[in-house]
């Protein structure tokens, strides 16, 4: 056994000749069972004549056989775990002598844990004012806004323009809408769609031009000039709720509007404190990262890759996006990739060390509450989600995903922490 570089290592492999012969009057005596040669009926030629007519498929057979059980029992012998497939090179197999092969593979890091505990990191008890409370309860009040019609008049800036919208040329295909309401002089309004509609009143038809902008959202029109035919149906304005005790009852389980604002204001402090703990958080990784240095094998960062890039076709799947369309160049994404993977890869064997270290594990309860919580997203029944997660080994990756949780949380209550 030889190290060859990081966690590569070499091993050179001999097979007996005794275990070559036993194998390969087995694999003679099964394909002469099967073989079909003329002038002898199937499965009664010879083995001689099988042995001359199928020697090439004789010798890949007893290869195919021997050396994957050869190498499983070498690696053991020397107390190896090989993550990777091994590379075989340098085969001698000959008629009357033992088999031999090299075989290079990669084994999992091993390295000493160093300081985890009492990390020095920024960390700053979030706050939340007065102002943040007010911002919050006014963004529920746009959504609880109502449209309320108005005594017709033309339509002025602010107004709500309810229209019915056709395209008369310039898009493809046409559109068609029965009822679209546009906010005149709003900045998510079409500055076009202001002008030739300011002045309109119910009723009134107007013809008018439309140029997209180059980067607008819909592909299908940008850059496109559209000829449309508008119709005014009617005059809307805003109406938003008055913020009181009742605006409070009619949100939910709240008597008064203070009760609302507490909730809120917890709301908004348990939103700040877990995205000042992630950011924290990350930055006790990279501490560790950057406090350990030792090998990855190369097989863990391709996987990382291959999953990091799973996940962001996944993202842009949900986002209407066809992954199939996106053409990807392997060796640019693992190029431009590898960086990232790498301090991925050590994060989750760090992180998994601390994890060994702390005896820190998902417990069953834990496990059982995101599949509960799973399957209520489902509509399923707990057993029924339970037995495809453990069939899919998802069961297995829920537990792993707690347990890094945990782990990550054991780092920042252990951590140095200070506001600067």
């Amino acid at each position: 056994m030889a190290l060859i570089e990081g966690c590569r290592h070499g091993i050179e492999v001999t097979v007996p000749l005794a275990d070559v012969q036993a194998e390969t009057k087995r694999v003679e005596t099964e394909v002469a069972g099967k073989a079909r040669l003329p002038g002898f009926r199937p499965g009664k030629a010879p083995v001689s004549l099988v042995r001359t007519r199928f020697a090439a498929d004789i010798r890949q057979d007893v290869l195919e056989a021997l050396v994957p059980k050869a190498f499983r029992k070498a690696v053991e012998a020397e107390g190896l775990k090989p993550v990777s497939q091994p590379q075989i090179s340098e085969v001698h197999f000959h008629d009357g002598e033992p088999l031999r092969f090299k075989a290079e593979f990669e084994v999992e890091p091993e390295f000493d844990l160093g300081t985890y505990r009492d990390l020095p990191v920024v960390y700053k008890e979030p706050e939340v004012n007065d102002a943040d409370i007010t911002e919050r309860i006014e963004k529920i009040r746009e959504q609880k806004a109502e449209y309320i019609n108005v005594e017709p008049r033309p339509l002025a800036e602010g107004d709500y323009a309810v229209v019915s919208l056709e395209s008369l040329s310039g898009a493809e295909p046409p559109i068609q809408q029965d009822e679209l309401m546009l906010k005149m002089g709003d900045e998510n309004t079409l500055a076009a769609f202001t002008e030739n509609l300011t002045g309109a009143s119910p009723d009134d038809v107007r013809e008018f031009d439309i140029t997209y902008p180059e980067d607008y959202d819909r592909k299908a029109l940008a850059g496109n000039t559209v000829k449309f035919r508008a119709t005014v149906k009617a005059v809307r304005q805003k109406e938003l709720p008055v913020v009181n005790d009742e605006f409070a009852q009619d949100l939910g389980d709240y008597k008064t509007l203070e009760e609302l604002q507490e909730t809120i204001r917890k709301a908004i402090q348990g939103e700040r404190e877990f995205e000042a703990q992630q950011d924290a958080k990350s930055k006790l990784i990279d501490q560790l990262v950057e406090s350990h240095d030792f090998a990855v094998p190369e097989a863990y960062v391709d996987r990382q890759i291959e999953m990091n890039v799973d996940r962001r076709l996944r993202a842009l799947a949900a986002e209407g996006i066809d992954p199939k369309s996106i053409k990807l160049d392997w060796e640019k994404v693992r190029e431009s990739q590898k960086d990232q993977a790498l301090k991925d890869v050590k994060a989750s064997l760090l992180l998994d060390k601390v994890a060994t270290a702390e005896s820190i594990d998902a417990t069953q309860e834990e496990v059982d509450r995101e599949v509960q919580r799973y399957a209520k997203q489902q509509r399923e029944a707990v057993a029924v989600v339970r037995a495809k997660l453990q069939k899919d080994g998802t069961l297995g990756r829920i537990a792993n995903s707690i347990r890094t949780e945990k782990t990550l949380g054991f780092l920042f209550e252990r951590a140095r922490k200070s506001a600067e």
